[in-house]
């Protein structure tokens, strides 16, 4: 029997504003946490002695979130139910020594993260935003959310094949420019951005920084059925696992919910804030253990868990078809997506699939098949590095989205909401 819905089209209007402030993981994973926060969450810290109480509990480290919610009665070999998600994105990001030029432009050395469609961010106006850190060890959080840099297309007049194959140099092309000078001094650029960030540009010893469109996340068509913005892949997910983690947060449940969120999806996981590193393993024991719990409760617990590994995927294109497998088209608006690759590029087995399935039933929510064209290459997320890791079963899923991988995406306007909807019977059920 289906549960009435907790979300609706105002979680999408949240979702836009979500996007627009989250600019990096590390704004990301704090608005994250600011909304988990509003629903009762506590941070804890990793170097604190952790306690069993009950309630809602969040980790922060670099741009990953780990939040959990321990129900009365919890014991220490209740398993867990696990939302997964990454929290970086394809784009930009800002060298170690920044300052550059030529020809009388000054420039922002850049190197490429993830696997971005480089032409997507030509000629577009970007701020900059991230982190800096200080002397004393603190970091701090930048967005300067104003036109400020931008990478410019050659003239077709002086290529005038460009519109035959264009073919960037990842070195020479991307670089952007943000003003005019011959004399390129270096601390500019930092000590422009610690002045926007309100600290001394000589208390600055670090920063993680990266360019951002700063055109708004907006619906379009005639109906504004559609939603487009940056970052949807894959901070859709983030958002509805944040909102499903705080709605399914109340009663007596039979498991612990929890939302992982990590960093570095988009460049294999092999960090401490990534999946195939050992933050989720490190919290997950350690909350076992602060209810008391031993080697075997853990074990226990971990055999029991079922994670959604929730990341975008690929809509059918209108103007490729050809691209897509010839049975499996995933239609925007046509709720959630379960991807299956049997080489395990995705996690999904049939067992996963009636889990999946389930949720939905309970959610009222339909669902879409996705696999890749054979000849196809098929990419891959963190659900497959999650379940060889900790042994857990892992099921992937998604919303379908168009322009994946570019600096703006789109995808429709109904899937945000029912993607929620499925994450929250499957943490309540």
């Amino acid at each position: 029997m289906s549960r009435p819905a907790r979300f609706d089209r105002g979680h999408t209007d949240d979702l836009l504003t979500y996007l627009a402030a989250s600019p990096s993981p590390y704004h990301a994973v704090a608005n994250a946490a600011e909304r988990l926060e509003k629903a009762g969450f506590r941070q804890v810290e990793e170097t604190d002695a952790w306690d069993g109480t009950t309630g809602g509990k969040y980790v922060l480290r670099g741009g990953a979130l780990i939040a959990w919610f321990v129900p009365e009665g919890a014991e220490p070999h209740t398993p867990f139910r696990i939302v997964g998600a990454h929290t970086d994105s394809p784009n930009l990001r800002v060298k170690p020594l920044p300052d550059t030029g030529a020809a009388g432009w000054r420039q922002v050395a850049v190197e490429l993260y993830g696997g971005t469609l480089l032409n997507t961010w030509l000629d577009r106006d970007l701020g900059l935003a991230g982190r800096i850190t200080l002397r004393d060890g603190r970091d701090v959080l930048v967005n300067i959310d104003r036109p400020l840099l931008r990478v410019p297309q050659l003239a077709i007049h002086l290529d005038r094949g460009a519109n035959d194959g264009l073919k960037l140099d990842r070195q020479k092309h991307m670089q952007p420019i943000w003003g005019l000078g011959d004399d390129v001094q270096e601390g500019d650029l930092i000590a422009f951005v610690a002045e926007e960030a309100g600290v001394d540009a000589a208390d600055v010893v670090g920063w993680d920084l990266m360019p951002h469109p700063v055109e708004a996340p907006a619906y379009l068509g005639r109906d504004r059925e559609l939603v487009a913005g940056p970052r949807m892949d894959n901070l859709l997910s983030v958002h509805a696992g944040a909102a499903a983690l705080a709605a399914a947060a109340t009663g007596n449940l039979p498991h612990i919910p929890v939302l992982a969120a990590f960093d570095h999806e988009e460049n294999g996981s092999q960090s401490d804030t990534g999946a195939d590193g050992p933050l989720l393993g490190s919290v997950l024991e350690r909350s076992v253990y602060a209810r008391g719990g031993s080697p075997e409760d853990r074990a226990r617990a971990l055999a029991g868990t079922v994670c959604l590994s929730s990341d975008t995927g690929h809509a059918v294109h209108p103007n490729y078809p050809e691209r897509h497998d010839p049975t499996h088209h995933p239609r925007a608006n046509g709720g959630p997506i379960l991807k299956v690759n049997v080489n395990m590029r995705y996690a999904t087995d049939g067992s996963g699939r009636a889990v999946f399935a389930e949720a939905c039933e309970k959610a009222g929510v339909p669902f879409q098949n996705f696999v890749s064209n054979n000849a196809m290459p098929c990419g891959t997320t963190i659900g497959p590095i999650t379940a060889a890791r900790h042994g857990i079963k892992t099921v992937d899923i998604g919303v379908a989205i168009l322009s994946m991988h570019s600096a703006r995406e789109l995808c429709g306007a109904d899937d945000p909401f029912l993607l929620a909807n499925a994450l929250t019977a499957f943490l309540e059920n």
